[in-house]
């Protein structure tokens, strides 16, 4: 077995913890990145080493705050300093807020926008320049099903969020194939449970941002927002498919992994329609004599 090493953002539980506990139990040296280690997940840190040493896998923790370019900046050079590269970078972070959109002012939703967008470039402007010297590297971009599927409301901050880091992920896998560094774009659907991110609709802090902004039109969307997802989502739908499905493309030979690997329990119709956009992308790419960018070089 080829051993990676890994960084994850955001796995102090969730997606990213799942994640996590998967690969270091596939063998590889995986850090999961969280912030304020010392404090509000010291409980988190603890478990995680735990884990590791009941189970004899190299799963370690790492301060990374992905608002820091700073933080940023550290973990990485650690991972680096401590293993020498940095074989695979799992964008996970990321934030949910309900409410109507009219709710959220322009700030909060460019507090979105850095939590789930532009921290993914503060990641990347520190792992890539070590990749692209490797010339072989793995980007896993965790991105949402709403970008091309269907889409309840109440969640526009976070599905604009979530569609903007999917079109940047798609230009970072053409721009960096020549490097050797391959792209997969993870499309997780809903899932109400085993993950954060749906687990709080209509949370009281939700449900006071609506009402100092005007309760009257929007006062039954919490109900509203658990509703919709309860009738879409299986009872029995399991957060952890998304960490096997991650462990199996880190896990696939150079060359041969998935652009978009979809886990949909509500079933919305986003792998219809991402097929059709990246057809569209790549016949782009062939009109315009740039097909080679669709497969990763081979340098080693």
């Amino acid at each position: 077995m080829n051993k990676k090493v890994i960084l994850i953002t955001g796995a102090s539980s969730g997606f990213g913890r799942l994640t996590a506990e998967a690969l270091a139990k596939g063998g590889h040296i995986v850090y999961a990145s969280m912030r304020d280690t010392a404090r509000r997940n010291a409980a988190n840190v603890a478990a995680i080493a735990s884990l590791a040493k009941d189970n004899n896998v190299d799963l370690r923790t790492v301060e990374l705050d992905v608002q820091s370019q700073a933080s940023v900046d550290t973990a990485v050079e650690q991972v680096i300093a401590e293993n020498g590269r940095i074989d695979v970078m799992v964008h996970n972070a990321g934030h949910m807020v309900f409410g109507p959109a009219e709710a959220f002012t322009p700030e909060q939703y460019a507090q979105l926008y850095d939590i789930n967008v532009l921290s993914t470039q503060r990641v990347n402007r520190a792992v890539l320049p070590n990749m692209r010297r490797q010339k072989q590297g793995l980007l896993v971009w965790i991105s949402s099903s709403s970008v091309a599927g269907g889409t309840p409301p109440y969640l526009a901050p976070y599905f604009g969020a979530k569609a903007a880091m999917d079109a940047i992920a798609v230009q970072y896998a053409r721009e960096l194939t020549r490097w050797g560094i391959e792209t997969s774009i993870i499309v997780p659907g809903a899932f109400t449970s085993g993950t954060n991110h749906f687990a709080h609709s209509g949370s009281p802090a939700d449900e006071a941002r609506v009402a100092e902004y005007d309760a009257g039109p929007y006062s039954s969307f919490g109900s509203e927002v658990q509703k919709a997802f309860a009738e879409i989502v299986p009872p029995d739908a399991d957060a952890s498919a998304v960490a096997d499905a991650i462990a199996k493309v880190v896990a696939a030979p150079f060359g041969k992994r998935p652009f978009r690997v979809h886990i949909d329990p509500a079933q919305d119709g986003a792998d219809v329609g991402f097929a059709v956009l990246d057809r569209l992308r790549a016949e782009m790419l062939n009109r315009v004599g740039l097909s080679d960018l669709m497969k990763p070089v081979t340098n080693v």
